[in-house]
């Protein structure tokens, strides 16, 4: 049967002042009027039934994930006792399937990215899990086709076409990426054979575990002593001690990076992984000067800016641009669209404070 994995444990500090350690980017109203994370949900459609998803996140947010979701059974929503990447997230929702479903075919997706039309998702998805059905020890993964030299994502190389793979072009990958610098993106566009690395994935959950134990043992082996307490009293305690036990690893460098039989499809949808306030002017689109604005706002010569307030809080802006204005009720960022990455800086100065509330 086909199962969804959402991988939901992520902090999303660029969002801030409006992500927050309690209300995290997955859960926030960015595009429209759903949380990220239950667009996700509301994603797979039909396809796969609720009772067949499980979100991997941190322990604070299950209960605000939960409340989210109550189409989700009580369970669905499992609780990391720590940060150790996405290897072994991937590897415990992999354990609980395998144990209910020794055939279970799964997909992977992230909490917090904007894809659509659903209804071409969903075909992306059948197919993707066509393609594993025919060959169990398959991996196939989705590769976004490049709209510049991005410097942020990982990058996959394509080999030769898959005839009959489906109706989405389908090829052999010839290597994963890490990410590149300018010059080195800038040579991957221009070459036609490389996709950007969107993370979402499908394989059977018996062939990730495989493959764990092959390429990353230690891990492999923290999880068999999970699984094993599965569906007993241990396991909460198990999760505790052996996932903390863990060396942390991305997927990737664990497993993806040495795999042999790996497919890519080019994704058919439209994706965005929404990875910093940036990306509003993309979701949301510009005005005659090349602004976005979002709740009540009001701009005056003002140019090449993001400006997002809510419906109770007037900006205004006069005489600038090249800017990120955001406001929230306890703290608003004004930042250069050059300068955006620091962001980050501002939290940690934030954290070294002692500002918790702020946080």
């Amino acid at each position: 049967m086909l199962h969804a994995m959402i991988m939901a444990g992520g902090s999303g500090t660029r969002f801030w002042p409006a992500s927050r350690s309690m209300t995290p980017k997955q859960l926030l109203s960015l595009v429209g009027e759903q949380t990220m994370i239950q667009a996700t949900v509301s994603r797979l459609g039909q396809l796969i039934a609720p009772e067949r998803v499980v979100i991997l996140t941190n322990q604070r947010l299950v209960e605000p994930i939960a409340a989210q979701l109550p189409q989700l059974p009580a369970g669905s929503i499992i609780g990391e006792p720590c940060k150790r990447d996405t290897a072994p997230c991937v590897g415990l929702a992999a354990a609980l399937m395998a144990k209910h479903d020794p055939d279970a075919t799964m997909i992977v997706m992230p909490a917090d990215h904007v894809i659509g039309p659903d209804d071409v998702f969903q075909q992306a998805i059948s197919q993707a899990a066509e393609l594993v059905e025919r060959d169990p020890s398959r991996i196939v993964t989705f590769g976004i086709r490049p709209a510049y030299a991005a410097e942020s994502f990982g990058y996959i190389e394509r080999g030769a076409v898959l005839a009959d793979a489906g109706a989405a072009p389908t090829f052999a990958v010839r290597s994963f990426r890490e990410k590149p610098s300018a010059d080195v993106a800038k040579r991957y566009v221009e070459s036609g054979e490389y996709y950007w690395n969107s993370g979402i994935f499908a394989w059977k959950a018996q062939t990730i575990l495989d493959a764990l134990q092959e390429f990353a043992p230690e891990i492999f082996q923290h999880l068999t002593a999970i699984s094993e307490s599965i569906d007993t009293p241990r396991f909460t305690e198990t999760l505790q001690c052996e996932f903390a036990a863990i060396d942390g690893k991305s997927i990737d460098y664990a497993v993806m990076e040495h795999y042999k039989n790996v497919a890519v499809i080019e994704a058919p949808y439209q994706w965005d992984d929404l990875g910093s306030w940036r990306a509003l002017e993309r979701l949301h689109g510009t005005d005659d000067d090349s602004n976005t604005r979002l709740g009540r706002t009001l701009a005056v010569r003002t140019k090449n800016s993001i400006v997002r307030s809510t419906d109770d809080h007037l900006i205004a802006t006069i005489g600038v641009e090249n800017i990120i204005v955001v406001h929230t009720p306890d703290a608003t960022l004004v930042v250069s669209q050059d300068d955006e990455e620091a962001v980050r800086e501002i939290v940690k100065l934030i954290e070294a404070n002692g500002w918790d509330e702020y946080l």
